[in-house]
């Protein structure tokens, strides 16, 4: 059964007393998670905006603009994959977090590579959902303060668009890749383990393997660097993890 979506009058209030915390949307096509989810929310002083299904989720998305977005994977309309897909597309910054029954680590790691911040499994404890969003919220916000435009090198990236150009020749990036990217520069010079690149940029605590990490960062050398095999920005610490150096 679709539940269309609320209207800003009947899920954006806030409890009496409670901080604005800002707009957080909800896609959720289950009427009772829905509530569930409102509750936890709004208790945490945020607005909350609910879609029943996938292309509403959309509208509601350019509509509102929020800081952050739980999204369910089982959507009518619009699949939440490609939903996750479109998001980013549109904002690479606004954090995504995937609420699923979904258990697979694989599935985790292909949504996690779609652009998704962070993965919540259903059942869920209401306390680590919030405090996973807030996490997300808060990179969303430490990286917001960071020059839009960057360039080192012979690259130029524009985060708010999406572009990334070495020469003149623009370089095709995933919203993954942007994400890493502007974390690296956000640290210039500091050395990043693999476990720090993990929960800041996947938003995610559990791999089988920090793999994920080094594969990421091969593909970023193999599009920025001029010589991948000798990179100047890119770097391996031995034992230590990566740093980035424009």
């Amino acid at each position: 059964m679709l539940q269309h979506p609320a209207t800003p009058t009947e899920a954006s209030s806030t409890l009496s007393g409670v901080k604005d915390s800002g707009t957080i949307l909800v896609v959720e096509d289950d009427p009772r998670m829905q509530k569930v989810l409102q509750r936890i929310f709004r208790q945490g002083g945020y607005r909350v905006i609910v879609a029943g299904d996938g292309k509403a989720g959309l509208e509601n998305f350019r509509s509102h603009m929020p800081i952050a977005i739980v999204l369910d994977l089982m959507l009518p309309e619009i699949s939440g994959r490609d939903l996750c897909k479109q998001l980013k597309a549109i904002s690479v910054d606004t954090p995504v977090i995937i609420l699923s029954a979904i258990t697979e680590v694989v599935d985790k790691v292909l949504l996690l590579e779609l652009g998704a911040d962070d993965y919540v499994t259903k059942p869920f404890s209401p306390r680590e959902l919030m405090a996973r969003v807030q996490a997300a919220i808060r990179r969303r916000r430490k990286t917001a303060a960071t020059s839009e435009t960057y360039s080192f090198g012979a690259c130029t990236v524009d985060f708010s668009k999406m572009i990334a150009l070495r020469g003149a020749e623009e370089v095709s990036l995933t919203s993954l890749e942007f994400k890493l990217l502007r974390f690296f520069t956000a640290n210039a010079g500091r050395v990043l383990t693999r476990k720090a690149l993990l929960n800041d940029v996947w938003g995610y605590n559990f791999y089988p393997t920090t793999r994920t990490v080094d594969n990421l960062i091969l593909k970023l050398r193999q599009k920025l660097e001029l010589d991948s095999a000798n990179p100047r920005h890119l770097l391996t610490v031995h034992g230590a993890g990566y740093k980035f150096v424009p």
